[in-house]
């Protein structure tokens, strides 16, 4: 069986998740995977193609087609990329089998057109929280009965169990340190609590000068918080903790959340916010603690460090839980059905761009509202850095795009 991966690229979680799938799919899976755009960072690429499959950097949207006709299941890795958009607006497909991977919830923006779920034969989601989302509604059954939720992330394999160690129960954070996902509440929390050698340990790309780092330094205990920076090896940052204290936005654009399960897996008890993605990880009480506020949750934390006895046995809860439902060999073989069962339907024609439409203003648009529904341009000023499929991701793109300046002036005038 010959499967085609169109992809932006295959950085981040997406190529985490293909780097562990690979190993773990049977040698009549033939992979190929096409990126719209030179990679930035060769190391998931690197052992995607060391596993033994095929990865190629797209010379043309019609390389694209051609790829995808000689492929029995054509599988788009999907989120809000301006380059995907590009692809499935403007390549002249053949007839194929289709399969969209969505790497964004569609819980909130970036929105999830029905229309798109609708063209795919397959649509898979990587979190059952997915299963609630507007689009879903609109679809007729038949529709709805081609989705599927199918895992992205996954726990560390092969880890030694927990050394018990003396004194006060370690925290650490690590993701996406930046307000945009992380709850400005993180520092509330960890300054109610009580007790005396509190350290909290941050690792993610930190701004000495952004708001993080201000609302850290403006604490009561800011000596309570320390930033370590990146780490290339979660595993071994985290080795040494003992709650992992994760609380995000409410809209924020995360799915499978590796960070968290991977901490899950090492044996961490996570403290998480009640948002639907997290609730789909973590069960309340066995395997971690689920607060509707930032005060709850700072009171989840005060519980926990005086509670060796419950630490200790949601720990091995956690890790147990992790190792038996999120593991690559389970994707990979719900994969191999998914994609068996699609073998025996005939390729049909595809038409994405009356879906998303023939401009780049269209594509982003696409990406912010649902059918009916009218663009409200954010009255809060963006980071100028064009990334996660913001306005100025599909300017950057597609620079001097008259449909897109149109956008730009209207986001402006919203601004003043």
């Amino acid at each position: 069986m010959k499967v085609l991966h169109v992809t932006p690229h295959l950085g981040g979680g997406v190529g985490k998740a293909h780097a562990a799938l690979c190993g773990a799919l049977t040698g009549e899976i033939e992979q190929a995977f096409v990126l719209l755009e030179e990679a930035r960072d060769r190391r998931f690429a690197d052992m995607i193609g060391a596993a033994g499959a095929r990865v190629v950097i797209a010379r043309s949207l019609g390389h694209v087609a051609e790829l995808a006709g000689t492929a029995d299941i054509v599988q788009f890795e999907f989120w809000n990329h301006p380059r995907l958009f590009a692809c499935l607006a403007r390549a002249d497909f053949p007839a194929m089998r289709s399969v969209f991977w969505s790497h964004i919830s569609g819980l909130s923006k970036p929105v999830i057109q029905p229309g798109l779920i609708g063209e795919a034969m397959r649509f898979v989601f990587t979190t059952e929280a997915s299963r609630a989302i507007p689009a879903l509604a609109l679809l007729p059954d038949a529709a709805r009965r081609n989705v599927a939720v199918i895992n992205s992330g996954f726990g560390f394999a092969n880890v030694p169990p927990r050394q018990p160690h003396g004194g006060v129960p370690r925290i650490a954070y690590l993701g996406t340190v930046d307000f945009v996902k992380m709850h400005p509440g993180f520092f509330d929390a960890i300054d109610k609590l009580e007790g005396r050698d509190m350290r909290v340990t941050v690792w993610g790309e930190t701004d000495p000068a952004g708001e993080v780092a201000a609302r850290a330094r403006a604490m009561r205990h800011p000596e309570r918080i320390h930033f370590a920076g990146h780490t290339a090896d979660p595993a071994a940052a985290l080795a040494s903790a003992d709650i992992f204290f994760y609380p995000l936005q409410a809209d924020h654009y995360g799915t499978a959340e590796n960070a968290l399960v991977e901490a899950m897996s090492l044996g961490l008890v996570p403290v998480v916010m009640s948002n639907p993605a997290e609730m789909a990880i973590v069960r309340h009480g066995e395997t971690g603690l689920v607060g509707r506020s930032i005060d709850e949750c700072a009171a989840m934390l005060q519980t926990l460090l005086a509670s060796p006895k419950s630490l200790k046995e949601m720990s091995a809860n956690a890790a147990r839980h992790i190792a038996e439902t999120r593991t690559p060999a389970r994707s990979a073989r719900e994969f191999t059905a998914l994609w068996q069962g699609l073998l025996g339907e005939p390729k049909t024609i595809s038409d994405f761009r009356a879906v998303v439409g023939e401009s780049p203003a269209n594509w982003f648009l696409a990406t912010q509202c649902l059918p009916g529904e009218t663009w409200q341009p954010s009255k809060q000023a963006h980071p100028e850095t064009p990334s996660k499929g913001m306005l100025a991701h599909f300017e950057s793109a597609f620079p001097r795009d008259p449909s897109l300046s149109q956008l730009a002036s209207v986001q402006s005038a919203a601004l003043r």
